[in-house]
C-alpha cells in the first residue's frame, strides 16, 4: 500500500544521499522514479539534488505554483516519488503529495529538516508532520559531542546566530548539527568555532 513518508533530520545527516540511494535502487530494478527538489536550494545548481560527498543528479524543481500531483500524473507509470528539501514545501504541495499517494497509489518519500536555526518548524515540515502516514528520524551526532543532534545551529564568523530570516541556504559554513545543550550554550562562540576562522 502506498504511503507518504516524512524522513527528517538536522543538517549534515545524509538526507540527500538517501534520496539518491533510493532512486538508484528503484532504477537499478527498471522502475521509474520522479525526483523533486525545491528551487530555493540551488547550492549545486538549479534542479539538482547533490550530496556533500560529491554525487548528484538532476531533479524537477518545485516552485510556489507547482502542482506536484499533475506533474507526477503526467509522467506515469511512476513507481516512487522522492522529494528533497521538504521543509520548503507549502501546505498545498504536501496535500498534492497526499493525492499522489491516495489517488495514484504511488509511494512518496519526503526528506527535509524539521526545524530552523531558532528551533521553529518550517511550514513544509509542519504540514508533513500533520499529513504523513509515517514519520521517521534520520539521526546524526552533535558537532561538539557524541550526543544525538537535535537542532541546527546557524553560525556566522564563527559565532552562533540567534536572529534573522528563517531561510538562509548554506552548508557547514552556515549550519552545524548540535545537541540541545550545545544549541543553548552561548559560550561556544570563538573557542569552539575557531576552525571556521
Amino acid at each position: 500500500m502506498a504511503q507518504l513518508y516524512y524522513r527528517f533530520s538536522t543538517m549534515n545527516a545524509g538526507k540527500s544521499i538517501e534520496v539518491l540511494k533510493i532512486a538508484h535502487n528503484y532504477e537499478e530494478q527498471g522502475k521509474n522514479v520522479v525526483l523533486f527538489t525545491h528551487h530555493l536550494d540551488n547550492r549545486y545548481g538549479p534542479g539538482r539534488i547533490a550530496s556533500r560527498i560529491g554525487i548528484g543528479r538532476p531533479a524537477l524543481q518545485v516552485f510556489d505554483d507547482s502542482d506536484l500531483f499533475e506533474t507526477v500524473a503526467e509522467r506515469r507509470p511512476v513507481d516512487c516519488v522522492l522529494v528533497d528539501e521538504g521543509q520548503f514545501l507549502s501546505e498545498a504541495h504536501v496535500r498534492q503529495l497526499c493525492r499522489v499517494v491516495d489517488e495514484l497509489a504511488i509511494p512518496v518519500i519526503v526528506y527535509g529538516l524539521k526545524a530552523d536555526f531558532q528551533n521553529n518548524l518550517f511550514p513544509g515540515s509542519a504540514a508533513l508532520l500533520r499529513w504523513a502516514d509515517k514519520i521517521e528520524e534520520i539521526k546524526t551526532v552533535c558537532w561538539f559531542c557524541n550526543r544525538k543532534a537535535l537542532m541546527n545551529l546557524r553560525i556566522q564568523d564563527g559565532k552562533p546566530v540567534r536572529e534573522g530570516e528563517q531561510i538562509l541556504i548554506g552548508g557547514n559554513e552556515s549550519y552545524l548539527p548540535v545537541c540541545r545543550a550545545h544549541f543553548l550554550d552561548d559560550s561556544l562562540r570563538v573557542r569552539q568555532f575557531a576552525f571556521f576562522e
